[in-house]
């Protein structure tokens, strides 16, 4: 069983008005500085994804999550499932 400690929590969502990049934040991760405004720019934008990945491994889920986000920008259309997918070995 895990704990709340022992996950992440992510989102990946799509910027609205000018850019319309895709972006990842990691909830759990952030600090007094910036969790105001990371969540808040996540709010604003279009959600595509959340969900949780083990803290045990983060950084391989992240290379993982960052990819993805990549080919999103680099205009591959991709659906939720296909992140699911990509990300079966790294869910809490």
């Amino acid at each position: 069983m895990a704990f709340d400690s022992d996950k992440v929590m992510f989102e990946i969502y799509r910027e609205v008005g000018y850019s319309g990049r895709y972006k990842v934040v990691y909830f759990t991760e952030l600090n007094e500085h910036n969790k105001e405004t990371e969540i808040n720019r996540a709010l604003a934008g279009e959600h595509f994804y959340d969900g949780f990945i083990r803290d045990f491994g983060k950084e391989g889920a992240k290379q993982v999550i960052e990819g993805l986000v990549a080919r999103l920008n680099s205009g591959e259309r991709l659906l939720p499932n296909d992140v699911e997918q990509a990300l079966r070995d790294y869910r809490a």
